[in-house]
């Protein structure tokens, strides 16, 4: 490999590992709305597609590992995926086990890294032969996935019903550009409507704001108070198998093995219900709860893995909850990479096998010693010195940027739109995977039922 190209992807993990443990522990950053825009611009500046996919699995493994921090120590998630672990966060800190919820959390992280990372790498292997025929019918699988994904969601029936219209609000926006002459009819708008349904829900919590009447009924609270129980700092390298124990090991493994395999469903569901089914067989709240947060962070961390490295590799197109969302810029980033040409197209195994070597490898040993050793110190810096809202006010006007250079001054009006839908289909229990998977399936679909 070229030495120069070697120096930038160890400068990429570095980076992608630096900024994602910050950005992990912020309470409320989801991973699509923090991940994909930042992924997006790289892609965009035209960095090397080996070197984009470095920062991105180490961007991966970083937020995965610090997101579920506050959960330890607070019981805020840092992102969505670390919500199913809230409760039993709260137990173990009930009974002064918080220190002990952190690394049992990130060593769980580690043993879902491990399994899934060949594990995908072995399953995309096989699926590689089966690819064209899959690709020949992508448009009918996205549609059938928005079913599937929407009779998973919390308001089934809404997710069935709004599949069309999201739809039609899509298409409809794409030829209002094309006939006005904003965007030529030979390109497709596409990543700007991703970002706004990314983005979505902040939309609709900054417009409920303008609202006095919504305003004023909101419950003001005082500032929270958090209390860090200093403790004896790890002496040596911290070993995630002897932090675990062998039941916690073994069931985490399992769990690992299950969140790969399932890598197209809802990672969030996944991670629940198979998290909450392996700790059911523990009675005592302490070892119960210990056993949830280990299996449910190895399962975050694998369908995270899983449903990136599986599509990409295999595939070419996105064929899960994750490809769609974080990963999303990696398939589809005009005019860079596109369906027909992205780093599945770009990339030998051996691009992926290094990429992911080096991305995985620094991200994964310097964020697990880091937070093992000092979760306490970073996590007294972020609450105290870096506020939530600047990180997704941030993220907002990188979105809206990004819009303007998509179509105009015209798409920003475009894309609040499709936040202010997608926002409010959110709130209501419609899950984001069914919102992405239309955005793919939209000229399909809406062609099909024009004809």
């Amino acid at each position: 490999m070229d030495l120069n190209l070697l120096i930038q992807m160890l400068i990429a993990a570095i980076l992608g590992t630096a900024i994602y443990t910050i950005i992990g522990i912020v309470p409320g950053t989801d991973e699509t709305a923090v991940i994909a825009p930042i992924t997006l611009a790289i892609v965009l500046a035209g960095v090397e597609p080996i070197v984009v996919l470095t920062f991105y699995m180490a961007a991966v493994i970083a937020h995965k590992l610090t997101d579920s921090v506050p959960v330890a120590v607070a019981g805020i998630p840092g992102g969505v995926m670390a919500t199913p672990m809230v409760e039993h966060a709260l137990v173990l800190k009930k009974y002064g086990q918080s220190e002990m919820s952190i690394k049992k959390m990130m060593s769980g992280s580690v043993i879902g890294t491990l399994v899934s990372v060949p594990v995908s790498l072995l399953l995309a292997s096989v699926l590689v032969p089966f690819a064209e025929r899959i690709n020949d019918y992508a448009n009918p699988i996205l549609f059938a996935g928005a079913v599937l994904l929407a009779l998973l969601s919390t308001n089934r029936w809404l997710s069935l019903i709004i599949i069309i219209p999201f739809a039609l609000l899509i298409q409809g926006l794409r030829y209002l550009y094309w006939d006005l002459g904003i965007v030529p009819k030979d390109q497709n708008v596409f990543i700007s409507f991703f970002l706004g349904i990314t983005i979505g829900p902040v939309i609709v919590t900054l417009l409920d704001l303008l609202n006095k009447g919504k305003r004023q009924q909101l419950v003001r609270h005082h500032y929270k108070e958090i209390i860090f129980r200093k403790s004896a700092k790890e002496k040596g390298l911290p070993n995630p198998f002897k932090i675990l124990s062998k039941k916690e090991v073994g069931m985490s493994s399992f769990a690992s093995l299950i969140g790969t395999i399932t890598f197209m469903f809802s990672a969030v569901g996944v991670t629940t219900l198979v998290g909450e089914l392996f700790s059911k067989q523990e009675k005592e709240p302490v070892k119960r709860s210990s056993l949830a947060i280990s299996c449910m962070e190895a399962l975050a961390n694998a369908t995270y893995i899983a449903g990136s490295l599986i599509p990409l590799y295999a595939l070419g197109f996105p064929l899960s909850s994750v490809a769609l969302g974080p990963a999303n810029p990696l398939f589809n980033a005009p005019p860079v990479f596109t369906l027909d040409h992205n780093l599945h197209h770009i990339l030998s195994f051996s691009d992926f096998l290094w990429a992911i070597i080096i991305g995985v490898g620094i991200s994964l040993f310097f964020t697990y010693m880091i937070i093992i050793k000092y979760a306490n110190e970073i996590c007294t810096f972020v609450f105290k010195w870096i506020p939530h809202e600047a990180i997704l006010g941030l993220f907002l006007a990188l979105v809206l940027l990004l819009a303007f250079m998509d179509a105009g001054w015209l798409n920003i009006a475009g894309v609040l739109l499709i936040g202010i839908v997608s926002g409010t289909l959110s709130r209501y229990g419609v899950n984001f995977g069914v919102q992405f998977m239309v955005l793919y399936s939209a000229p399909w679909l809406i062609s099909v039922l024009a004809g």
